[in-house]
């Protein structure tokens, strides 16, 4: 009979100081680039007389991230999180501090493109390594706490730019960006581990236990190459590709959509922002979830609630009907955030998951480009969101469907019960078959 690990003092588990760092290394990102962009349109149409599209034209260099992203997955995989988190917040805070010296629009759309090429190192892949490695038995809640950075993000850092904007100018907002991400990068040198035996040696001295099978699940799961031979791979990576759609496809374009559904300005803007803040406790609610059910099957819950949510809004004439998509939607989309990272630790493992993760970061690619552009066109033919929300309707049901459709490759022993009922399931007798 063994021992139970002793309670031992000398601080705090060393996993929350990495699940901290995670979450101010995505949110912030998040925050600064994406939810600031409104702060700095303003400012910059006035000293430099460009329009919104040619202003608004630089977030479509977030392509660059998606096809960045096998690549800085396979230097994660090869170097570690560290060195990449480290030189990815640099890239981010090189590209704000470059941008008070702009004097043209190829400046600005330059440095854009260096913040966007910092992303998947910053974001999602030491997020789904870090909280894997460090929280394999809570990893779903963890994971929701720490995605919930995108929604501090959000909340705090326009607040900050408009500060700052306010007292001094645009550009030393910029300057102050670039120096938070400077600091984040170097307390991420510090504060980041990832050798199993500095994980297990933490555990035992806060009186966890060890990790399991000696350390080797931290890094258990399928190769790259393995993975893509399987029908997982490839239903899942549709299921994800077509939940994403929600991100450029609906939620960029639901602020128009409700002024010309009868909103006031002011009105719209709220109920964007009720969206965006109903993501903390959706994120928390799916993430604990996933450690009782496969997180395939929270994600299609997810992107179920998503078209619901959409097809409530598209309701005509109906206030209360339009509110009540309002709220199914945002407590769908919230979960997603964390969940997409979830499904391919779930599915693939650890072993390289920075890889594979870059090749689903890479077929966002179709989301980041084909979601706008169909809403606009449509939008444009029609003089309306609702043909183009029906259509989006179409693709998360087949997200959906994929999602469900898709089987758990076998791989260390992980069966098939195991992953769809943590909650009651056993081991069972015989491993799942691979496809």
């Amino acid at each position: 009979m063994t021992e139970e690990p002793k309670q031992q003092r000398g601080g705090p588990f060393h996993g929350y100081y990495v699940a901290i760092v995670v979450f101010l290394s995505t949110g912030l990102s998040i925050g600064m680039a994406q939810y600031s962009f409104g702060e700095f349109a303003g400012p910059l149409q006035e000293q430099f007389g460009w329009s919104q599209t040619e202003i608004n034209l630089s977030l479509t260099f977030a392509f660059i991230s998606g096809i960045l992203a096998p690549f800085v997955g396979r230097l994660s995989d090869r170097y570690g999180t560290r060195p990449v988190m480290f030189f990815s917040l640099l890239s981010i805070a090189l590209g704000f501090a470059l941008r008070p010296l702009i004097s043209e629009l190829w400046h600005w759309y330059l440095f854009s493109a260096l913040v966007y090429a910092g992303f998947p190192g910053a974001t999602v892949l030491p997020s789904g390594k870090m909280v894997g490695l460090w929280f394999p038995e809570t990893r779903g809640r963890v994971m929701g706490a720490v995605t919930a950075g995108n929604n501090f993000g959000g909340v705090t850092m326009p607040a900050l730019a408009a500060t700052i904007i306010s007292f001094a100018t645009w550009e030393w907002a910029y300057v102050a960006y670039a120096l938070i991400m400077v600091a984040l990068a170097l307390v991420a040198l510090v504060i980041i581990r990832e050798r199993t035996e500095d994980v297990d040696k933490e555990r035992l001295r806060t009186g966890r236990k060890p990790l399991p099978d000696g350390g080797r699940g931290a890094h258990a799961g399928m190769s790259l190459q393995v993975s893509l031979r399987t029908s997982a791979f490839w239903l899942v990576l549709i299921g994800l590709t077509c939940a994403m759609f929600t991100y450029q496809g609906v939620l960029t374009q639901l602020r128009q959509h409700f002024g010309e559904n009868g909103f006031e300005p002011a009105l719209a803007t709220s109920a964007v922002t009720i969206i965006a803040a109903m993501g903390i406790g959706s994120k928390l609610a799916f993430g604990r979830a996933t450690e009782k059910f496969s997180a395939r099957k929270a994600t299609a819950v997810s992107v179920a609630l998503q078209a619901i949510g959409v097809a409530l809004m598209i309701v005509p004439g109906n206030a209360v009907v339009l509110w009540a998509g309002i709220f199914v939607y945002g407590l769908g989309f919230g979960g997603l955030g964390a969940l997409i990272v979830l499904v391919v630790q779930e599915t693939f493992g650890l072993r390289e998951f920075g890889s594979i993760m870059g090749i689903f970061q890479m077929a966002s690619i179709i989301s980041i480009a084909g979601g706008p552009w169909l809403a606009g066109e449509i939008h444009d033919r029609n003089g309306s969101y609702d043909v183009a929300f029906a259509v989006i309707i179409g693709i998360f049901v087949l997200g959906a469907i994929t999602l469900m459709l898709a089987r758990q490759p076998n791989w260390g022993g992980r069966s098939e019960g195991e992953i769809e009922d943590r909650s009651t399931a056993k081991p069972a007798s015989e491993p799942a078959s691979a496809d």
